[in-house]
């Protein structure tokens, strides 16, 4: 019967209750109770041993059901164990062969509720089978036969799925259909309408916009007072007392430290002694901030911390690695100088310096005859302990330039690094480089004996010979410059030097040092490298005033390169700037016959003349430039400025228009519309620009000019619709959204303008000028956090911007300046902006001199840039003489600056247009005011 029933009781089974079983029968009647034995004990229930009942899941009730043992399914076997019968045929010998099959049984449903009448079963009921060539052919055949029938309903049905869309749209319509006839009554708005909607303020009520924070105020020693000596416990307070909030009493009975002893009474003594206490115990923590002394030393302290963090970011493990490896090749060939070298710079790079300088010192006691050793043990040691490691390495080495060097480098006294020189020089009298640092020391007598002697030492070194030259009078230099051609004949640098010498110190010998140079100019240079070697000997001598020179090797360089555009302009900017106007007019000459092609040495040439006020050699310099470059639009728009400056406008008109027919580009039609505008007929040039907008809709300048028409006109709204138009066609153009957010701000609109600005910078990230524009729209408007807010932002996305630095400096308030600019000097040591933000900082400060050695290095930087000349000059005109001013004007002409934020809204001003450099530079000067 126990067997009986386990076959019949579920496989999985509760170990909990594996051993109740059931007391019905098996075939499901009343249960058969067994006879009661005398045998059987009063506690053995009598339906043990019954088999268990249909349905019967042990433990269900108490919920004690639900898992499954390994000893249930068996142990874990994988897919490519054999099988346990021996006997079974190919495909089902594994595992996992077993497993496959179980599976494609599993996927064949074929009960009854996957069973229709019409289409039978929902599965294959031949899955299982062989698929042959003529179930292919069949299932072809049936595929097409469906294919058919379905092109014969597509239409209809199609039609049918459309009409229950539409009926299901209709009557549960989407949002956006909902709202479909507002949007189309959109198209309706004026644009005053539009304009005329009010800006989004803020919904919430008087409460939610000005919360008040909750105020406390602490009980006075008065109240516990009073209701400990009344013994009394109260519930509430006495609104008398305006106290609310506390709704106990004070627990006076329960903190007999406070009390007096003997009476009932508080004793307020001991309280002012705790909050005394407390008050001392919080200042000494925060003692740092009152009185700005501190027990901590803050900056001991952290550096503690730091000499305690090793400065190595890599992987233990690795530097563990690194040390057996490097002690494995000290220990193989202790004789080896980078081993020893390689492990102390591993311990010093993990903290462990001590460490390092002991296993140096120990290399080179291994290696004493290695240079690199005793330079790595100097290095590693102080100051002391180095100089008696140099000491102890010249004993070892006497002959090394680098030990010697590194001894002179150690001593502080120049007096002492002369000595330590000289002593070298007594050993190793034949090295160039002991001989230069120890006459650098020396003063121009002293280095001019010095260098007699290195030259007897070091004959063959050239720059010992030039610098000994240099150092000497006239007639000893030439004697020094003839013993070095005797020694080192074929050195171009002497013979270029001797010519140098003798154009600067006889006005008579330009002939000689013209032969010189030509004698000598190509020795010892290769073919591929004249040019550039040339080149830069020219810069050379034209820097040491050398200007003969520095003609006679441009023309030699002309001569061999004539069809070299570089070289003539290099030679044609040199006579610009050293020569005089004929010199330059004839070279152009020279110049615009072997380069014809070449549109700037034209432009130079008839520009040279117009400055000269010989107008027609102007004009038939420009007629022979149109010959040789037909259709150029420069030498187009340089004939136009030519006679537009003359006061020949109505030349200049023709020569536009035939230039638009011609040569029609966005420039010629840009200057087109700016001659009509600078001349008053605003309607022609409304004109020109709408038609230069029909072919060059893409040019932004021509979008500006329209909108700042407009602007001029007093019709904003057009110029508002230019500026919009113009950035649908040209979203990137900065300017562009300037003049708009300008606009609206002029207007009042000053959200609308922020919300330009916002958009802009989304279309144009990391835009430095959409973000100072910003930053100044909100200074303008009195919002000085916001603009300190939006500044750190600015910084954030454009950290090597000079403009945004520039104006953070004068955004801080005078105390931290200086920081500032400090910062912004890191990030960009070399922008203009910076520069000039410096110069003004010590200008405001008072510091002349210094702010004009700032003035002096920005122009130098960036002549281009007009506002630092108008600052420059206006910076003379207060503190500066009249010959610095004037100086200063002549400077700023020559450079003939073209940017610049204030510079460029002056000299782009219709009414200047027609205004030289100086003028326009002493109009932005009088327009600069020392707010800063």
């Amino acid at each position: 019967m126990a067997s009986t029933g386990a076959k019949q009781a579920p496989k999985i089974v509760s170990k909990t209750s594996a051993g109740g079983t059931g007391a019905a029968g098996a075939s499901g009647g009343p249960p058969i109770m067994p006879l009661a034995s005398p045998l059987m004990g009063k506690k053995k229930k009598p339906f043990l041993g019954m088999p268990a009942p249909l349905g019967y899941v042990p433990g269900l009730g108490r919920g004690a059901t639900g898992f499954t043992t390994r000893s249930d399914i068996g142990p874990a076997r994988d897919a490519n164990d054999p099988v346990d019968d021996r006997h079974a045929p190919p495909g089902k010998r594994t595992v996992g062969d077993q497993m496959k099959k179980n599976q494609d049984d599993d996927d064949e449903d074929l009960n009854d509720t996957n069973y229709d009448e019409f289409n039978g079963y929902a599965g294959s009921l031949f899955s299982s089978g062989p698929y042959e060539k003529d179930d292919e052919e069949a299932d072809a055949i049936y595929a097409a036969l469906d294919k058919r029938m379905d092109e014969r309903r597509k239409e209809r049905r199609e039609l049918r799925e459309k009409e229950e869309i539409e009926k299901y749209r209709m009557e549960r319509p989407k949002i956006q259909q909902q709202f479909s006839d507002l949007k189309r009554k959109l198209a309706e708005v004026s644009e005053e309408e539009w304009l005329s909607i009010p800006e989004v303020g803020d919904a919430r009520n008087k409460r939610q916009r000005n919360p008040r924070y909750e105020k406390l105020t602490p009980v006075p020693d008065s109240f516990f007072s009073k209701h400990l000596q009344s013994g009394e416990n109260h519930t509430s307070v006495d609104p008398l007392q305006g106290l609310g909030g506390l709704n106990t009493p004070y627990p006076g009975s329960m903190t007999p430290g406070l009390m007096t002893p003997g009476t009932g009474e508080l004793d307020m003594r001991k309280i002012g002694q705790a909050r005394n206490t407390l008050m001392d115990m919080r200042l000494s923590q925060v003692s740092d901030s009152v009185s700005g002394q501190t027990v901590v030393d803050p900056k001991g302290y952290l550096t503690d911390l730091n000499s305690m963090i090793p400065t190595y970011g890599g992987d233990i493990s690795d530097i563990k690695k690194a040390r057996l490896l490097l002690k494995s090749v000290r220990e193989t060939n202790p004789h080896h100088p980078p081993a020893w070298i390689a492990s102390a710079r591993l311990e010093e790079v993990t903290g462990k310096l001590q460490v390092a300088r002991n296993l140096i010192m120990k290399g080179t006691e291994m290696c004493p005859k290695s240079e690199d050793v005793w330079l790595e043990a100097a290095r590693l040691q102080p100051g002391d302990t180095a100089k008696a490691v140099v000491a102890q390495a010249v004993r070892h080495l006497p002959q090394s330039v680098r030990i010697y060097i590194r001894a002179a480098e150690l001593e502080t006294d120049v007096r002492a690094k002369k000595r330590v020189l000289r002593k070298a020089l007594e050993n190793v009298s034949k090295s160039v480089r002991l001989w230069k640092t120890a006459v650098e020391l020396e003063e121009p007598e002293d280095a001019r004996i010095m260098l007699s002697r290195a030259v007897e030492c070091c004959p063959t070194s050239v720059e010992l010979w030039l610098a000994l030259a240099r150092l000497e009078t006239y007639e000893n230099a030439r004697r020094v410059l003839n013993k070095a051609r005797e020694n080192i004949p074929t050195d171009r640098h002497i013979w270029i030097t001797a010519a140098k010498l003798e154009e600067c110190d006889k006005a008579s010998s330009v002939a000689t040092c013209q032969a010189v140079i030509r004698a000598v100019i190509g020795i010892g240079i290769e073919e591929e490298d004249r040019k550039h070697t040339w080149m830069e000997d020219a810069e050379s001598c034209v820097a040491h005033g050398a200007l003969e020179c520095a003609r006679a090797i441009y023309a030699h360089a002309l001569q061999v390169f004539p069809s070299k555009k570089s070289v003539w302009l290099r030679a044609a900017y040199f006579e610009k700037n050293h020569g005089t106007r004929e010199s330059l007019e004839a070279l152009l000459q020279r110049a615009v016959a072997h380069c014809p092609k070449a549109e700037v040495l034209w432009l130079m040439g008839a520009k040279s003349k117009w400055l000269a006020e010989d107008v027609p050699a102007a004009r038939s310099i420009l007629a022979l430039a149109f010959q040789a470059n037909p259709n150029s639009e420069e030498i187009w728009l340089a004939a136009v400025k030519l006679e537009s400056e003359n006061n020949e406008y109505e030349r200049a008109r023709r020569l536009l228009a035939k230039a638009r027919s011609s040569a029609p580009t966005a420039r010629v039609f840009m200057k087109s519309v700016k001659l009509e505008w600078v001349l008053g007929n605003i309607e022609a040039a409304q004109e020109l620009c709408t038609e230069a907008l029909k072919h060059y809709e893409d040019f932004p300048k021509l979008w500006m000019m329209r909108g700042q028409i407009e602007e001029q006109c007093e019709n904003m709204d057009k110029a508002r619709e230019a500026y919009n138009q113009g950035l649908k066609k040209c979203p990137h153009s900065v300017p562009l959204w300037l003049l708009l957010s300008h606009l609206e701000e002029r207007v009042g609109q000053l959200t609308r303008a922020r919300a330009i600005l916002e958009k802009a910078r989304l279309k144009n990230p990391q835009t430095a000028e959409l973000w100072l524009e910003s930053v100044r729209l909100e200074y303008r408007a009195g919002l000085k956090n916001i603009a300190n807010t939006l500044m750190a932002k600015a910084l954030q996305e454009c950290p090597n911007s000079g403009i945004l630095w520039a104006e953070a400096v004068f955004l801080e308030a005078r105390p931290q300046r200086k920081t500032k600019s400090v910062d912004a000097l890191k990030k960009c040591e070399h922008d203009p902006h910076v520069l000039l933000a410096v110069a003004k900082l010590f200008w405001s400060e008072r510091k002349i001199t210094k702010s004009r050695e700032w003035f002096l290095r920005t122009v130098k930087i960036e002549p281009d840039l007009g506002d630092a000349w108008a600052f420059f000059y206006k910076f003379e005109l207060q503190h500066g003489t009249e010959e610095q001013q004037e100086e200063v004007r002549k400077r700023c002409e020559n450079a003939e600056p073209r940017h610049g934020e204030l510079w460029c809204a002056e000299s782009k001003h219709v009414l200047n247009w027609q205004k030289k450099t100086g003028e326009i530079l002493a109009q932005v000067a009088s327009k600069i005011k020392n707010t800063f």
